[in-house]
């Protein structure tokens, strides 16, 4: 029988790849025999996407930074970007700093190349040499440029109820979620989302949301999955995710979407 779906779109962190980072044998054989198009939609910025495409046989076309930016991997070129300006990035930042006394605040800036954080924020890795990754010299720093995403992260807050906190203070200027357990809200221009991102580059080949297979994890996903055609939960998701798709399969570390595309493309 032939399948209905003529795209798959997929997360990558606790959706695609396992605990461990790693495609398995197994997923990397069943996206090479794909018939149609994949792309993955993630809240990734560009320069993470180096870590996935090594492990498979060629680069695929990539929704980044939770749809605001959309990326060909094969030409590395950035075709369109929704970032926030300036004057929202102040905005935003002055309402989180007084809502959230303790908040520490990092942007992803130059298309998600690079990423700027403040002192307080907490990091787990070395700035790098050529200062794609480096602290903030002052707090105006953050809202100097457009970011295609705002991060923010409280040490005293759970993470849903730290979400439920920014979602509350920022309403509807910007778009706010998360794919964290910990107290990290992702906040983007009003209107970014995965599936918008997905939504723009489905329009441009002529594909209809009803052809889309969509799989995720996390609430960012959400959207996703709400939009998609057809929509497939990881085992291991988040409750909200699970209650939004058409159905739940096996975890990430079960190789949960390439045991679903093996089924429904016959591989």
């Amino acid at each position: 029988m032939t399948s209905p779906y003529k795209l798959v779109a997929s997360d990558i962190d606790g959706t695609l790849i396992r605990s461990d980072g790693t495609l398995s044998k197994r997923t990397i054989e069943v996206l090479d025999a794909l018939p149609v198009p994949f792309v993955v939609v993630t809240g990734r910025p560009v320069r993470w996407l180096h870590q996935l495409f090594q492990q498979m046989a060629a680069p695929v076309p990539a929704i980044c930074a939770n749809g605001a930016v959309i990326y060909d991997a094969e030409a590395d070129e950035v075709l369109r970007t929704d970032p926030l300006s300036v004057e929202m990035l102040l905005d935003v930042a002055k309402r989180l700093r007084e809502a959230v006394p303790d908040v520490a605040l990092a942007v992803e800036v130059e298309d998600g190349r690079s990423f700027w954080y403040e002192e307080a924020w907490p990091v787990r890795w070395e700035p790098d040499n050529n200062q794609t990754v480096r602290v903030l010299a002052s707090p105006e720093e953050l809202t100097s440029v457009p970011a295609v995403k705002l991060l923010a992260r409280s040490a005293h807050h759970g993470a849903d109820d730290f979400y439920e906190l920014i979602s509350r203070t920022l309403g509807d200027i910007a778009t706010t979620t998360h794919s964290s357990t910990s107290a990290l809200v992702e906040i983007s221009a009003a209107g970014v989302t995965k599936a918008a991102g997905l939504a723009w580059h489905c329009e441009r080949y002529g594909i209809d949301k009803s052809e889309v297979v969509a799989f995720g994890d996390m609430p960012n996903d959400i959207p996703l999955l709400a939009w998609a055609g057809h929509s497939v939960a990881m085992g291991n998701a988040h409750p909200a995710v699970k209650e939004v798709a058409d159905e739940v399969g096996p975890t990430n570390d079960e190789d949960g979407v390439a045991n679903y595309l093996a089924e429904a493309f016959d591989l």
